[in-house]
């Protein structure tokens, strides 16, 4: 199982929202190239990066930052980014700027075809955020009316799924195993849980999980709950 460090960007500082929820966010770093980097150097081999004012307006504010990441690791990680992806120029940009693997979320939802033709530019993850199995959109913001469930057959170009229980999402409450088993179940595609990490019994409990591709973990390693390092032997 794959560990996703993650780095939620909103102004250009590392920050972590709270079930989604922009005016409930704590500041965590201004430099995310650090952050990354301090990753890397405990082992991690990808890194997951969330640009939180693009999920929202759709303005790329934060590309250069990402980009930066994207340089600094270069030849050590892989970077996996979402928020904001809603066309292909979009992706292109991003490719440019050396991410590995672009997460695609309201836009795949509304138009599945769009992942078909942006994963002929780059690796496409599909995210799905859902609130009791139902799919959200446009940063947690609305709700898309339309069960993972029904998704997970929609997107055959994807290379992975990213699913996210939002109301456990930055509570280190625990992630929801049963729906991630199920998911893991229902498609072929790789899924990587996200939302609920807050402890190494929490990791261990995923890495049960037979199939599950790997984990996407952020407030727990701000608030050292454990480290990198300590996840990874917890996967391994």
């Amino acid at each position: 199982m794959i560990l996703y460090p993650a780095i939620d960007v909103f102004g250009g500082k590392v920050v972590r929202l709270r079930q989604g929820e922009y005016d409930d966010s704590t500041v965590y770093g201004v430099d995310p190239v650090a952050m990354a980097l301090s990753f890397v150097d405990q082992g991690a081999t990808w890194v997951h990066m969330v640009d939180l004012d693009a999920a929202r307006s759709g303005e790329p504010v934060n590309r250069s930052v990402i980009s930066s990441v994207a340089s600094a690791i270069v030849g050590r990680a892989s970077l996996q980014v979402g928020g904001g992806v809603r066309t292909e120029a979009d992706a292109e940009a991003l490719a440019a700027a050396g991410v590995t693997r672009v997460v695609m979320g309201s836009a795949a939802v509304a138009d599945p075809a769009l992942v078909r033709r942006v994963s002929d530019i780059v690796s496409v993850a599909v995210g799905l955020d859902h609130r009791n199995g139902v799919a959200a959109t446009h940063g947690w913001t609305e709700s898309s009316g339309v069960q993972v469930d029904a998704l997970l057959g929609k997107f055959p170009t994807a290379s992975a799924f990213v699913i996210t229980d939002i109301a456990r999402d930055g509570m280190l409450t625990g992630p929801d195993v049963e729906g991630l088993a199920h998911a893991v179940s229902q498609t072929p595609i790789p899924v990587i849980a996200s939302g609920g990490v807050g402890s190494l019994s929490h990791i261990a409990e995923l890495a049960a999980v037979i199939g599950l591709n790997g984990v996407i973990v952020g407030k727990a390693l701000y608030e050292s709950k454990f480290s990198v390092s300590e996840a990874l032997a917890a996967l391994s």
